[in-house]
């Protein structure tokens, strides 16, 4: 049911955010040849290189549709995380290309002004043209915006501020191009500039994000905090320690560890595992892989009890040492507990070799001098059962 629920949302993510990235390719692909165009007739240098903005953007429309029909597959053999990082990768590509982008629009800005070009003074058409450019983007801007909140998507949200930034851009052309109709020499060249400045600012941002996500920044501080705190109100867990989260396009990861009473049977630790990663995905919706170690100790103060051998041998060497003891045989159950760097013994014997508590006593002491001289074993204890 989870995973058919996981799917089914999978899809209409893909649906929604392949809508949002046509519609912003459409609108952008008409405000690139309209700016372009009316920049040129109009003379206005800032809003052709406004239109090359909005071509850039178009290019974001176009990764997000490629990253968005891969991001949102199933895990596969080859992807057994899923394939959310397509997301990250995408942003990171768009926003080096943003940088080069920027770099370029700027360098050729820089040099007109250097070499003292004639000033052309852009005409009203050039004017209308940023006018409508700064209406478009910023409607663009808060259809992206919504639809990115809603589907908690960093991509779309990064696209969404593009949208924006291109409005900005507009405004900074439009303000360049009044000036110069104005007799304010060169504004129009130096609003290119600006401009460019600005494009260089969202590449480096996007890259930069991007970039630590790739190399697994974990989740904000106050995230981590809500997740802390909903395995500590989990039952039966008593601490949490070497809690770690990380990235992933749009989902993010956790691995935890939890610390319970160390007398709890496998199977009772094992369910407090399954809760502690309900209670976190029902919870926090974009937590997507969880893993939780249960631990009878804290590993990180307690001594380890890494190189302790294993049951089998353990048992081997138990029924060698406490041959003859009375009421052990081969079929006494024997229950081993790894804590604070040592092996604890239950010895589970019949009840009918049960007799007093003081027989009890003497045997478990029988028992232990038989381990005196190995350091490897703690406590014993002595129980009995029905048969």
């Amino acid at each position: 049911m989870g995973h058919n629920h996981a799917h089914a949302f999978g899809e209409e993510r893909n649906r929604q955010t392949k809508i949002v990235a046509i519609v912003g390719s459409v609108v952008n692909l008409v405000l690139a040849v309209v700016k372009i165009i009316f920049g040129y007739i109009g003379h206005s240098q800032a809003l052709i290189v406004d239109g090359i903005h909005s071509l850039s953007d178009l290019l974001s429309d176009l990764l997000v549709l490629f990253a968005s029909h891969h991001a949102n597959q199933e895990p596969d053999a080859e992807h057994p995380y899923g394939h959310g990082r397509f997301e990250t990768a995408a942003t990171l590509a768009l926003g080096i290309l943003l940088a080069l982008v920027g770099i370029g629009i700027g360098w050729d800005s820089v040099e007109r002004l250097l070499l003292h070009e004639e000033t052309v003074v852009p005409t009203q058409l050039a004017l209308y043209a940023a006018l409508f450019s700064i209406i478009a983007n910023e409607g663009l801007y808060w259809y992206s915006i919504i639809i990115a909140r809603k589907l908690r998507s960093k991509m779309l949200e990064a696209n969404a501020w593009h949208h924006r930034s291109d409005a900005v851009s507009s405004i900074v052309v439009l303000v360049g191009i009044v000036g110069t109709q104005f007799g304010i020499e060169n504004l129009d060249t130096i609003a290119a500039v600006i401009v460019s400045l600005m494009i260089i600012k969202i590449g480096w941002s996007l890259g930069w994000q991007a970039l630590e996500e790739l190399v697994d920044k974990s989740l904000d501080e106050d995230e981590v905090a809500k997740v802390s705190k909903l395995i500590d109100n989990v039952d039966g867990v008593h601490s949490l320690h070497m809690l770690r989260t990380r990235k992933s396009g749009h989902l993010s990861a956790a691995d935890v560890h939890v610390l319970v009473d160390p007398g709890l049977s496998v199977s009772e630790g094992h369910m407090i595992a399954v809760a502690v990663e309900d209670k976190l995905k029902n919870n926090v919706d974009h937590l997507s892989d969880i893993t939780v170690h249960i631990d009878p100790e804290n590993d990180e103060e307690a001594p380890p009890c890494k190189g302790l051998p294993l049951r089998s041998e353990v048992v081997t060497y138990l029924r060698e040492k406490w041959r003859g003891i009375d009421c052990f045989s081969e079929e006494t159950d024997i229950s081993l507990h790894y804590l604070s760097g040592k092996i604890n013994i239950d010895v589970i014997f019949q009840l009918g070799c049960y007799q007093s508590a003081e027989i009890t006593a003497d045997k478990r002491r029988e028992l232990t001098d038989a381990l005196q001289n190995d350091d490897r074993f703690g406590a014993i204890e002595i129980f009995y059962k029905a048969p």
